[in-house]
Formats: structure tokens, sequence, C-alpha cells
């Protein structure tokens, strides 16, 4: 008789939707789910997220990739769950319920308390200690933010009747029942309150930006089988064997073992991270340092070049604007002109991130005419995540000091022919986009398969990458440099837009 098929059940919970993916043993997808779920705009910047909906969404896509694949859950070995970064999320201890929207990562809400540390100097020691740069994208002052903005919030919190957890936190709670309240290092490393040296939560920084400890999860490895699902999650309880924040996924899911290898992941923002080994590699040119993964007792590190807004950008040409009827349609529109006439866009709309980590920059298209079509813009829109990445591939191979040989690349816009050819031209650098895309979840899966023996080793899991397309430069030099000229120009115009908050509230 034939063996029952075994396999691994990823959760990736992202910034647009949830969705849940099942994978064999060659890494390839067998059945997934997804739904998306509401954006909370508060007011111009701020950006919330209601936790309920993202459990909600998450658990149903677990449910219905099961259902599509038409298995029961006793034939998943593990789970593992990857998520949005720095998103923050505060519930309460005993009934498990959160006591506001999320923050999510893309808010500006905290700029103000972001530039105030700045002008007192906290910057030099967070860089050291995090890795990281001071910026609303992170966690602390979010934290921070919901405890004194809610009357008797940080007095609960003291006591530790509120929990904080970015999502991963919050989603193992919900799945073990408040059994777990936990993350790992590689969520951890996004919050500014890890010190990345010592892989521990650092009371100076918790001093620093008003963070009780009694709030924090307790951090653990990215790969190991941390306890089981409750029962009435599935119907079985399950391991729980893996987690990652979803770029440090993305890079293990992409096969980027060694130093030197990175990859580009084209989503609602875009991340491109480079593994420099086992050793963090601090940036002079406004990238961030980042823990990889931690696997046993060996931690990986990474450099990571963060932009805010790339596929939400073409959200955006659907939403906002109409004009696009749904996000597939961008490539075959802007297909239908040979170049943008001239238009740039710079999708600053939540501020700018690496390398200029401006967070009073606001969105700009700039070189309008009257010959200008709805074509060109969403021309200008694909080419603006391409020219975002050469900004931070730049810093990277400036910091790296090595010239990248290939970018590995994936997400949803890697799907997009035009704009992969694109960026190869515009890096002068072959792009390689695998057979399997949705490495982000297969990297959860990875780390969750290898904690349960589900896989080998991560020799077994590099064999499993596969090439689906290459694409390699065809622009002339002094085009590509042109173009990257007019880019600049652009993007230096949307900069120091907002003017500088007077609020004194501390």
């Amino acid at each position: 008789m034939a063996s029952t098929p075994r396999f691994v059940l990823a959760l990736d919970q992202g910034t647009t939707s949830s969705r849940a993916i099942l994978f064999d043993h060659t890494g390839r997808p067998q059945a997934q789910d997804q739904r998306e779920f509401q954006q909370i705009y508060p007011s111009p910047g701020h950006v919330e997220h209601d936790p309920e909906e993202i459990w909600t969404s998450q658990l149903a896509t677990a449910r219905g990739a099961l259902a599509r694949a038409r298995i029961g859950p006793e034939q998943i070995d593990a789970i593992g769950v990857t998520n949005q970064r720095e998103t923050t999320i505060l519930w309460d201890r005993k009934s498990g319920k959160p006591v506001a929207n999320a923050i999510v990562w893309q808010s500006r809400i905290t700029a103000p308390h972001c530039e105030r540390l700045k002008r007192d100097g906290a910057e030099p020691l967070i860089r050291e200690k995090t890795g990281l740069v001071i910026d609303a994208y992170f966690s602390a002052t979010k934290i921070a933010h919901l405890l004194d903005s809610i009357t008797g919030l940080r007095e609960r919190a003291e006591r530790g009747d509120i929990l904080f957890g970015t999502v991963d936190s919050f989603l193992l709670w919900r799945l073990t029942g408040g059994q777990l309240h936990i993350t790992d290092v590689s969520n951890a490393s996004r919050t500014l309150l890890f010190n990345i040296h010592t892989l521990d939560w650092d009371d100076e920084l918790l001093r620093l930006f008003g963070v009780p400890r009694a709030m924090l999860p307790e951090v653990r490895s990215s790969s190991e089988v941390y306890g089981r699902t409750d029962k009435d999650v599935l119907g079985v309880e399950v391991p729980l064997a893996g987690i990652a924040g979803d770029q440090q996924a993305a890079t293990f899911g992409q096969a980027c073992f060694e130093p030197g290898t990175a990859k580009n992941t084209y989503g609602t923002g875009c991340f491109l991270l480079l593994n420099t080994g086992s050793t963090p590699a601090a940036s002079q040119h406004g990238l961030i340092t980042t823990v990889g993964w931690r696997i046993g007792d060996r931690t990986t590190y990474c450099l990571e070049g963060a932009v805010f807004i790339a596929g939400a950008a073409v959200q955006w040409l659907r939403d906002g604007l109409g004009v696009i009827g749904s996000s597939a349609e961008v490539e075959a529109l802007a297909s239908r002109v040979p170049d943008t006439g001239g238009v740039y866009f710079v999708p600053a709309f939540v501020g700018l991130g690496a390398p200029f980590w401006d967070p009073s920059a606001r969105g700009a298209i700039v070189g309008l005419t009257r010959g200008t079509t709805r074509e060109h813009l969403a021309r200008a829109t694909l080419e603006a995540m391409a020219y975002q990445t050469r900004d931070v591939l730049d810093a990277m191979q400036a910091d790296a000091g090595v010239r990248l040989s290939s970018l590995r690349v994936d997400g949803g816009a890697a799907a997009n022919n035009l704009m992969m050819q694109f960026q190869s031209d515009l890096l002068d650098t072959p792009v390689l986009r695998p057979v399997v895309q949705e490495t982000t979840a297969l990297g959860a899966a990875y780390l969750a398969g290898l904690a349960v023996g589900y896989w080998s080793d991560q020799g077994q899991l590099a064999r499993n990458w596969s090439l689906d397309r290459e694409f390699t430069p065809a622009m002339s030099e002094g085009e590509r440099e042109r173009l990257y000229r007019g880019w600049q120009r652009a993007a230096e115009r949307s900069q120091g837009w907002v003017e500088p908050a007077t609020s004194s509230r501390r």
C-alpha cells in the first residue's frame, strides 16, 4: 500500500492578505488559500489593522488550504509561521483580546517620537546594539505610543497583564490557545529593543523606550518545535516548528545560505537582503543590520534595505485612482508604451526607507506633460520599484565591498516580465526568478520542516531551488545612467515635504 502523503503547512501573514500554503518534499506548493483584509488609515501616513481580522483571515486560509488539497490535518508534519514584521499588537493576557488596532510597520504615527530620540543623541547607542536606525518603521515607539495613549494601559503592562507581540507572537498565542507567548530572533531583531549581539532583550533599550520587560515574548530560535496547536484550531494537535519575519523567511526560501548571496522581494514593500554570515556587518550607507535566522546554536545575519512602498503603489493605481481594475492588468497597460515619456513616480506615501530614511518625504509624480497617459503612469509605477532597488543595491555593494554576480527575486511583482527585464537593465546584473516564487511561505515551511526531520538539511533545500527564468542586461550604460540620474532628481524633490511636527508630548 502507498504511504499517506505528508506535508508542511506555511502560514504567511502579510500586510494586505493572509495566506496558507501546503508544501511537499520537493518544496513545491500543493494547495493554497488567500484572504485579503481591511487596511485602516486613521490619518495621513498612519496605517492600522484589526488584529481579530488578521487572526480570522489566517485561520480561514489554513482550513481552506487543507480543504483545497482534500487532506486531513493529521497529514501535516509541522506548521511554519511567517509574518509582516514590526507591526505591533498589544493584547490582554487573560482574555486574549487586543486592546487596540495593530499599528502597521508602514505607519508614521510615531515619527515625532523618533525625531526627539535623534535630537537627544540616542542614535549611536541604538545603532550599535540593534543594527537598526531610529525610525517609526520599527516596533518600540509603536508600543510606547499605545502605552501612553490608552488610559491605564502602562500600569497594566508593568503588572504583566498586557502582552506585546509582532504578528507572529499574536498568531502563536491564538494557535496554542494562549499557551505560548514567544517570538523568534528574526522578528525580535526588528523591534529596536533586542540586542543582536547578546541575542536578548536589552534593559538599557527598554528603559530608553519605556517598555516593560513583563510584556515581551520569550525569544526562541527560528527552527525548533515550540509546541502544538490547540485541537480546536485544525481538529488535531499539529507541531508549530518554524518562525521567521517575512523577508528573512524569503531569504531562507531562496536558499541564500552562503555569505554574499542576496534576494529581493517585491511585495507591498520591497526588501533586499544580503547574507553576511555569522557576524553582523555594520552599514555605512543607510542600510540596516538584522538577524536572518537562528538554527541550533548558529545565527546568520543579513544586511537589509527596506523600501516602504513597492507593490502597494500598484494597489494605489487600482484602488486610489481607478487606473486599473486589477493589479494583474498593470503589465499589459505599461507595455503599450516604450517608455514613461519622461515621467517618474516616487511612491513615498509614508516617507522613504533605505537608504534615505526620510519620514517627511511624500509621493511625487514629476515630468508630466499634456502627452502623459495612464499607460505612462503604469510604466512609471513599475519602474519605481526597480529604481528603489538600485538605490538599495548600490548601498549594499558599497557596504559589502563586493559586486553581486546575480540577484534572486520573488514576490508578486517578480512575475512581471517587463519589470524584471528593466530591473536587470538598471542594475546591469542578471536577475534570477525561481520556479517557486512563494519563497516567503516556502522559507517558513523549510524552517518548520527541518525542525521535525521532514527535510534532512539545508543542502537538500538548496537542491530544491530551480530557475524559472533569467533576465540579463540589454541596456547601454549611457541610457542606464541617464534614466537613473532622472530618478535621483525626482527622489530628491519628494524629500522634506512634510513640515516637522511641533508636538512636545513624550
